[in-house]
């Protein structure tokens, strides 16, 4: 796998502040816009209100959600919806994941990770492959999460990796062991391979 760097004790705002200097330094050397894909779930929102705080040219910048449930943009567990309310009063353009989407290649590709080793919502039951034809895929994890019992969207391993860099963010001690263990090769969970197919550098917030 490419180099992984792993970052410890990092709060919100540090993270936050990371990403706004990686944007800043795709911007400064792209001419035309870029596109970024960001994760949903409970972690990454409290960053992306410090995030929205930062001065940026948002109008350059596409943000695409790695994975969504399928219900309307106003019910509680749309990732986009939320991603509007945070991100598009300051200018960002927010592309919602569609079946047919065709994603661009990231600047970065922000992930989280479950318990489980999943990766957006490519969870172990969806057998994601490295290989996968298709950019976007209707998904039905196994079990159904209870707090969030829909069938998904979600970006697979070619169309997350199609990025110039990879970001985790991952809280716990048992996530930790989880991703460690992926990095050395030790399962086959999504998150092992999506590392395994990762072409660029990998940042682990921990």
């Amino acid at each position: 796998m490419p180099k992984l760097e792993i970052i410890e004790n990092a709060d919100n705002a540090a993270i936050a502040q990371w990403f706004a200097e990686r944007l800043k330094a795709a911007l400064a050397t792209s001419a035309d816009d870029i596109a970024i894909t960001v994760p949903g779930g409970s972690t990454p929102f409290p960053i992306f209100d410090i995030l929205a705080q930062e001065e940026l040219p948002w109008h350059r910048i596409a943000v695409w959600p790695g994975d969504d449930r399928i219900v309307e943009e106003d019910h509680p567990a749309s990732n986009v919806g939320k991603m509007r309310a945070r991100l598009e009063p300051v200018g960002a353009r927010i592309v919602p994941l569609t079946e047919d989407a065709r994603p661009p290649h990231f600047a970065i590709a922000w992930l989280g990770m479950g318990g489980d080793g999943h990766i957006a919502s490519l969870f172990p039951n969806t057998n994601p492959q490295p290989g996968d034809p298709h950019p976007v895929r209707r998904l039905t994890p196994d079990p159904l999460p209870p707090e969030a019992p829909f069938d998904r969207l979600s970006l697979t391993i070619p169309a997350l990796t199609d990025s110039d860099e990879i970001v985790f963010v991952i809280r716990g001690d048992d996530k930790r062991a989880i991703f460690e263990a992926a990095v050395k090769g030790e399962h086959d969970l999504p998150v092992a391979r999506l590392l395994a197919a990762a072409r660029h550098k990998v940042t682990c917030f921990c």
